[in-house]
């Protein structure tokens, strides 16, 4: 919205979005000069806008986000900095604190109640900066009931739960039955997982325990583990939540839940599997803040960016990203495609499903319930006068085929594929039936990546690498030992000596030769050598470069990549 927009009235700004008439508008006009009320609380006592679309209205008129109290979850620390008499006081409510960058997210009705937000201030410490959102008057009395009335950590909830009893029929009917102590219990488990950056959260029945496991960094966490009777209730809840079938229990379902968690929108991707031991039942968090990261950030070096740089600025072709399931593929692309969004391109996307909405690109998702494939949707958007195109994965050769023929009409395409090297693109592709005359001159690029923990920088410590440690990096007898790190642990960390992920990667850039070697079926050795000819560094190398610069340890590298051929090598290469 213009900011010439944003300075119309309220009412006229509601007329021209058609959602009230001019003669309704007159209306509370005429009411609010006998009762001195506020315009937009006016209308919604009329009964001409519903408080939800005036809380947007007013969002949009103001330049402040607004959100549905009904799908927030709200921080138990956020509550404590302010009373539950001066939230009923200012008709506002603390959603989310964050400790680190100091920032406390409030909800209130009117942005521009002055003296509200400055009795907030003069309340909070100094270094706290607010950030307010709007929401809903009756919604912010009903949430401050709710919240402050009931306990929302999760070991006061489990107390709560032992003493008392669950009401399945309310907890199935009703989205905000906060009496029911299990509602918060999944929220506060939600809002625990965003809090410690988890990207899926597992919620697993055992014979007579639930185990409910985070995936921190790549590796899975027990963080709680319940009795067994719980989970028939959080289970009912989470499938709510998701709009599942809960009287569906023997066979896979899956769904969504979008939520306002931590100062910001999360979606939550859920997979209900049935199991001997009741429904297995997996959230795969989607956090749209940390999704698109810039591309410089995603932690290549500075020679990988140029090259992925150079591959970027090829106007048409195919860029092919591998790795397993995992590996950081989509963040990648994501983050490609946000570099060169622009006005003057048209970006298409095709993804089973669409994980992070962006602006300016048009995003389909894929999958039997919209009678649609990848093979299809490219034959569609063809049509559609794309510049660039992202097809989510090559899954068979009717998709690698489209693939391939809207690279080779002028546009640029970008795909995964499940190889476990960017040298393995190339049989991969001849394996599904692409012929090497379509592949030579037609790919870009590969890029293979795998996801490594970063070294807690406050606790990681250095030691001299032993002997069959140091012949991984070349090491000469006639040299002093290279240095390594290795993880401590310390409370910055959580106590595990990693905090953080990166990506260690093998770039793939073809050029006039490598596309000769490939057009005339070269053998695996023949494109590495004539790859390695030309400065390409194997994942291997990658990693143990990043072991030398203290990112990472030697066992992460291990853990991710295949090293036992680095011995074979030993002495032959060298790391700078």
């Amino acid at each position: 919205m213009s900011t010439s927009e944003q300075r119309r009235p309220l009412g006229e700004l509601l007329v021209r979005a058609g959602l009230i008439t001019p003669d309704q508008l007159r209306i509370a006009l005429i009411e609010q000069q006998k009762r001195n009320v506020p315009l937009g609380k006016l209308l919604v006592r009329l009964g001409f806008v519903s408080e939800a679309t005036l809380r947007d209205a007013l969002g949009e008129t103001l330049g402040i986000r607004s959100v549905s109290l009904s799908h927030t979850i709200i921080d138990p620390e956020a509550l404590q900095l302010m009373s539950r008499d001066m939230a009923r006081r200012y008709r506002l409510l603390p959603l989310s604190f964050d400790a680190g960058r100091r920032r406390l997210t409030l909800a209130i009705y009117d942005a521009n109640d002055i003296v509200a937000l400055d009795k907030v201030r003069a309340h909070l410490a100094d270094d706290i900066e607010l950030d307010v959102v709007l929401a809903g008057e009756s919604e912010i009395v009903r949430a401050i009931d709710q919240h402050y009335g009931h306990t929302l950590s999760i070991d006061g909830i489990l107390n709560e739960i032992e003493t008392g009893e669950i009401d399945y029929r309310s907890l199935a009917m009703s989205m905000d039955e906060y009496s029911q102590p299990v509602v918060r219990l999944v929220d506060a488990l939600l809002n625990d997982a965003v809090k410690r950056e988890a990207s899926d959260i597992h919620f697993e029945p055992e014979a007579s325990y639930l185990r409910i496991r985070y995936r921190i960094d790549g590796l899975l966490r027990q963080i709680r583990v319940l009795h067994k009777s719980y989970w028939m209730a959080m289970a009912v809840r989470l499938k709510v939540m998701a709009g599942l079938n809960i009287a569906e229990t023997r066979a896979p379902q899956d769904g969504r839940i979008s939520l306002y968690i931590s100062g910001r929108e999360v979606d939550f991707r859920v997979s209900a599997q049935p199991t001997i031991h009741g429904e297995n039942l997996v959230l795969r968090v989607l956090d749209r803040e940390k999704g698109i990261v810039p591309l410089d950030a995603l932690g290549f070096n500075d020679a990988q960016l140029e090259q992925l740089s150079l591959m970027i600025a090829r106007p048409e072709g195919i860029i092919l990203v591998t790795g397993p399931t995992g590996s950081g593929k989509t963040t990648t692309l994501y983050s490609v495609l946000n570099h060169i969004n622009a006005e003057g391109i048209n970006i298409m996307t095709l993804e089973d499903p669409v994980e992070y909405p962006m602006t300016q690109i048009r995003q389909t998702s894929v999958g039997d319930a919209v009678k649609l494939d990848f093979a299809s949707g490219v034959r569609a958007m063809m049509r559609q006068d794309p510049d660039v195109i992202l097809v989510g994965e090559i899954r068979d050769r009717d998709t690698a085929d489209m693939a391939f023929r809207a690279a080779m009409t002028g546009h640029q395409v970008y795909t995964t594929l499940h190889t476990n090297s960017a040298l393995g693109v190339i049989p991969r592709l001849l394996d599904i039936g692409i012929l090497p005359d379509i592949m030579a001159g037609n790919i870009i690029g590969v890029l293979a990546q795998r996801l490594i923990r970063r070294l807690c920088a406050e606790c990681k410590r250095a030691r001299p690498a032993e002997p069959h440690e140091a012949q991984l990096f070349g090491w000469r007898e006639d040299r002093p030992p290279p240095m390594v790190y290795e993880p401590i642990g310390c409370e910055h960390c959580d106590f595990l000596g990693y905090r953080g992920r990166l990506a260690i990667v093998e770039l793939l850039r073809m050029d006039a030769d490598l596309d000769e070697l490939v057009a005339r079926r070269a053998t695996p050795r023949e494109l590495r050598n004539a790859a390695r000819a030309k400065g390409f560094r194997s994942l291997a190398e990658d990693g143990l470069k990043r072991v030398l610069d203290g990112i990472t340890s030697l066992a992460e590298v291990a853990r991710v990549v295949d090293l036992t051929d680095r011995m074979a090598l030993a002495g032959t290469e060298r790391f700078g």
